[in-house]
């Protein structure tokens, strides 16, 4: 709780590998407050980038965390590591590339500002996709894992999608520990073995902005992830 304010205090996390073009665009359209909640902290992870992505970053007043080992996950912890110092109360997660919109991060809070769930996911299955955000190959795999999480927990699970928020205690009782694109889906499926309340909303989905796709622009990185994804949810569904 922001004291000031009296307004649940957001932290906003965004794993950056050269995403210059990007980020201003991004950045620029984060809403800073919504009733009952008021964004604290805007925190890019640079993992690693080769261009301007930290520059742009500072230059629109976010904190800029650098993170050289590769990795989504990796990213993300180093964030975390960061925020740890000064703990929000929510922490929410959102691509870089302008895929994710950022005007659903109030759809996103509210059930979590008004103690409701614990975790929630924006689903980019429930809500709208421009033609060709999701690949064919992303969409199966997405709903296999999904299928596969849903199944281990009786759950209505629909998405793994990147748009997401959680209350910092419920993150910590988590321990994430997944570098790289095991990240989504391992949070999900310890909050599922947790009992932690789990919520999906709609979301939009884009074409990225600008600049290339680390994952769906190669084949091999579109089927690693695929891999990654799947190794996660069995070891984490075997106590790993």
């Amino acid at each position: 709780m922001d004291a000031a304010s009296g307004a649940t205090a957001i932290a906003l996390v965004l794993p950056a590998l050269n995403e210059a073009d990007a980020l201003p665009g991004v950045l620029g359209a984060i809403p800073r407050a919504g009733a009952g909640w008021a964004v604290r902290d805007v925190v890019v992870a640079d993992n690693g980038s080769t261009d301007a992505t930290a520059d742009v970053a500072r230059a629109a007043g976010a904190i800029v965390v650098r993170e050289p080992r590769r990795g989504y996950g990796a990213a993300c912890l180093a964030a975390l590591a960061q925020l740890s110092r000064d703990p929000p109360a929510v922490v929410a997660f959102l691509d870089a590339d302008g895929s994710d919109d950022p005007a659903d991060l109030a759809a996103v809070l509210a059930p979590l500002v008004t103690c409701e769930a614990d975790l929630v996911v924006g689903s980019r299955v429930l809500g709208e996709r421009e033609p060709g955000a999701l690949t064919p190959v992303q969409r199966f795999g997405n709903a296999l894992a999904t299928a596969l999480l849903g199944l281990a927990h009786g759950a209505r699970v629909t998405d793994l999608g990147p748009q997401r928020a959680i209350r910092w205690e419920a993150l910590e009782r988590l321990r994430m520990r997944d570098p790289d694109y095991g990240w989504t889906i391992e949070m999900q499926a310890r909050a599922l073995r947790a009992g932690l309340r789990y919520r999906e909303v709609p979301v939009r989905y884009r074409r990225r902005r600008a600049g290339r796709s680390k994952v769906t622009g190669t084949v091999r990185g579109v089927f690693g992830a695929g891999w990654k994804i799947l190794y996660t949810l069995a070891r984490v569904e075997l106590g790993g």
